[in-house]
């Protein structure tokens, strides 16, 4: 399988595919959409054989880990409603910034772990995953709750999605702030946003490139590195970190609020240890979602075989 690094394979979320999706939804309805998305998922599915290898990797590893969630193991049927269904999200993600999502088709489970963190007068972290639609977690915590979102991204098309969550919603609560180069002018900055009240959001589930600061857990019965980067920071910011996360449920989706830890200690003599032990309970929150939510991991790179991971 291709181990290039996820980073070093583009945003398939570029921003004129983008607005052309939400464009042909506007003109001709999510039926239409639905019709040009199929034979569009196909061909991506089999000229992308990257992308086919991985989306088929996950599905086959899931379905020995977590046994009838598939009624037989997976193959071409399932790998193409796996990138289907991320096309489709990707039009919830911006009818959901444009406040033109059907909210009534959003529920929320676990909210007391947020409600229980505000309460102590400041932010916190919320760790996410390349998985579902986090979009509806922004808008609706600034819509209910009046919630500061800062999302850290290692891209640089940050400024470029911040035009168009402008463009949608000039209201917006949410930033993208992008840390592709993190150092102690930004940690003063993300300090300053949860002392404030504000919540900063960053993804646990890829690495970013020339990384080494990874830990290797248990995901689906197989070694896979994840970033250590979200617990470094809660402990920095001294803040609750929380796992959030947004996955299809019927015709809608449930937002997931779970407490990973009120606070992130990581004793000097058992630093690593400390890391790993978070890592995988991330990793294991994980799991659990994805019992329900099966086609909702949006990882399509070589998760598991990646290139800079200690061996």
């Amino acid at each position: 399988m291709n181990t290039r690094h996820w980073a070093m394979l583009g945003e398939t979320t570029f921003v004129g595919g983008v607005w052309l999706l939400y464009a042909v939804h506007r003109l001709l309805g999510r039926a239409f959409f639905r019709g040009l998305m199929l034979p569009v998922a196909l061909v991506h599915w089999l000229t992308r054989p990257a992308l086919r290898a991985a989306s088929l990797q996950y599905l086959q590893r899931l379905h020995v880990a977590q046994p009838g969630l598939f009624t037989r193991a997976p193959g071409w049927r399932e790998g193409l409603r796996h990138v289907a269904l991320f096309a489709e999200t990707l039009l919830d993600k911006l009818l959901a910034i444009a406040g033109r999502y059907p909210f009534e088709r959003v529920r929320e489970q676990g909210l007391e772990h947020l409600q229980r963190a505000r309460a102590q007068g400041r932010g916190g972290l919320f760790v996410t995953a390349h998985m579902g639609c986090l979009e509806l977690c922004r808008v609706m915590g600034q819509r209910k709750a009046q919630l500061d979102v800062t999302v850290l991204v290692h891209t640089r098309h940050a400024q470029a999605f911040n035009r168009i969550l402008q463009r949608l919603d000039p209201q917006t609560r949410v930033r993208l702030l992008e840390v592709s180069d993190f150092g102690p002018a930004t940690a003063v900055q993300l300090a300053a946003i949860v002392d404030a009240g504000g919540w900063v959001a960053i993804a646990g589930d890829r690495v970013p490139l020339n990384s080494q600061q990874v830990a290797q857990v248990d995901f689906l019965g197989h070694s896979a590195p994840l970033p250590v980067g979200p617990y470094v920071l809660a402990s920095l910011l001294r803040c609750p970190l929380l796992l959030l996360a947004c996955v299809h449920a019927g015709d809608g989706y449930v937002i997931h609020f779970d407490t990973l830890a009120e606070r992130v200690q990581l004793p000097r003599a058992e630093r690593q240890a400390a890391l790993a032990q978070h890592a995988q309970a991330f990793a294991d929150a994980l799991a659990i979602l994805l019992r329900t939510a099966p086609y909702d991991w949006f990882n399509f790179y070589a998760f598991w075989d990646h290139a800079d991971a200690p061996a």
